[in-house]
């Protein structure tokens, strides 16, 4: 038997509810006919912007989207991007696909799909090719009220009022894609933009730093010692890749042995940011700087007879239990992670959403998000479990826990292919009133299809709570569940 003890005074602080961000590129289908079809489409939308797909963020209670990049981010001149459309530059997509980029969703156009959502948008410029001024005119342009000619090239293309933009990335992966930089060069780079990156009227930026790759924990020391004192945050990039970058398997055709090794990957997540932590309190004892993982999810193998450049493919119970065994780590750093922003939103990599034409699904990755949400700005509670191993060495059991209103939220993933668990959960010094559950189960290699949409979803599990206030429910194998407890 299992057991997951609660224990609400041991708490590592509050969730932040950006932990449950995302990530939207211009990346094959991410942007266009994903999130952004054009006012003239016959896809519903308002604006451009798909309402079926908004309408699903919208539930999930996105707090904050990340664009333009990614890799496209250090190629992007934002000034392509605003004006009449008919008169936007057309530039060649080199990192993805090698597509025709119009650039008629752009600067204006990402500010209203946040605005439909509701949520915080996280804009990353472009230090790779781009300017320190290119940036701070960015900045001036969606935050300035200021009687100047870049807030007036605002006020002409229709928007008298500034945006008000926090969240700004200098630069995304420049040791790779954004440059092959070296951190010494990277660190004068970021303490140069910074600089222009200029706080206007009462908003205050959080400048955000491009951070390591993985566990290059050299990037990271160099980063805090030579600008750390600049920044307000810095970001992780960690992928879960189920082999190498040659054979990274696919999405649908998993084996046991590829089942377990995704989440082994998986979990080096919880490893890899104590790693850089440590690194960060040698130069940050104050933990002023917080940690933001902005790119994180599964990358297999493109599906076959896709565009290999456009990153699409399929989503299984495999990749929700990677989601749920990833936020449960994130939920339980919530004293340091303030950010993450999964790769990507629609239709690349491990997206929540997947379109064909005016047809959408949501995968099994939403579904977790959706089971999730409550842990939104609650605070996190100590959550101790007590389980058996995976042949991989894992503990069978992934869990987190918050509180919020009085109310308790566990999520717990069992990470076994083969056998179900008999859980029992206790909350320390406390008795539930009453409690009630979600479970999301099947094959590791289960899917939603345009064919059978709903073949993996959210179902209601039973729970009974006995006289001693203990919880008893059962977890079958592969599966993600969500608690709500009363006391």
């Amino acid at each position: 038997m299992d057991t997951i003890t609660i224990r609400p005074g041991r708490s590592a602080g509050t969730i932040n509810r950006n932990i449950y961000g995302h990530f939207s590129e211009h990346l094959g289908r991410c942007i266009y006919n994903g999130m952004y079809v054009g006012e003239d489409s016959p896809i519903p939308n308002v604006n451009g912007m798909r309402t079926d797909v908004v309408d699903a963020l919208k539930r999930i209670r996105v707090p904050v989207l990340r664009w333009p990049g990614g890799c496209f981010a250090d190629e992007y001149h934002w000034r392509d991007g605003i004006g009449p459309k008919s008169a936007r530059k057309r530039m060649v997509n080199t990192h993805w696909g090698g597509v025709v980029e119009d650039n008629s969703f752009g600067t204006h156009e990402f500010m209203e799909l946040c605005r439909q959502i509701g949520c915080e948008p996280y804009v990353n410029g472009n230090v790779g090719s781009g300017t320190v001024r290119e940036m701070s005119e960015w900045v001036e342009y969606l935050n300035s009220d200021g009687d100047s000619t870049v807030v007036m090239e605002r006020w002409a293309n229709g928007r008298k009022e500034a945006y008000g933009v926090k969240y700004w990335g200098v630069g995304n992966e420049n040791w790779g894609c954004g440059g092959n930089m070296r951190p010494e060069y990277y660190a004068d780079l970021f303490r140069r933009f910074q600089t222009y990156c200029r706080d206007y009227g009462d908003n205050k930026l959080t400048r955000i730093a491009c951070g390591p790759n993985g566990g290059d924990y050299n990037w990271t020391d160099t980063l805090m010692k030579q600008a750390g004192r600049y920044m307000d945050a810095l970001t992780l990039h960690h992928y879960t890749v189920p082999g190498d970058w040659r054979d990274k398997g696919w999405a649908t055709e998993a084996d046991e042995e590829r089942y377990y090794l995704t989440l082994k990957k998986a979990d080096a997540m919880d490893g890899i940011i104590a790693g850089h932590l440590s690194v960060m309190d040698k130069y940050d004892p104050d933990h002023r700087v917080g940690l933001i993982v902005d790119e994180w999810g599964c990358w297999h193998n493109v599906e076959r007879g896709t565009v290999p450049g456009f990153l699409y493919q399929q989503n299984t119970m495999r990749d929700a239990v990677v989601a749920a065994l990833t936020l449960n780590i994130f939920n339980r750093h919530c004293d340091r992670v303030v950010m993450a922003n999964l790769a990507q939103t629609v239709n690349v990599l491990q997206a929540v959403i997947l379109t064909d034409g005016a047809d959408m699904l949501l995968t099994p990755t939403y579904h977790v998000f959706d089971m999730y949400k409550a842990h939104q700005d609650a605070s996190e509670a100590g959550c101790g479990v007590y389980c058996g191993r995976l042949p991989n060495g894992l503990e069978r059991i992934s869990a987190s826990a918050s509180v919020k209103d009085g109310v308790i939220t566990l999520t717990a993933a069992n990470l076994s292919m083969t056998e179900a668990s008999d859980a029992r959960v206790s909350i320390e010094d406390k008795r539930p009133a009453s409690a009630s559950a979600r479970i999301m189960a099947g094959g590791i290699n289960d899917c939603n299809t345009f064919d059978v949409k709903a073949a993996v979803e959210p179902v209601r599990l039973d729970v009974s709570v006995d006289n001693a206030g203990t919880i008893a429910l059962t977890l079958p194998p592969c599966s993600v569940a969500s608690l709500t407890i009363h006391v």
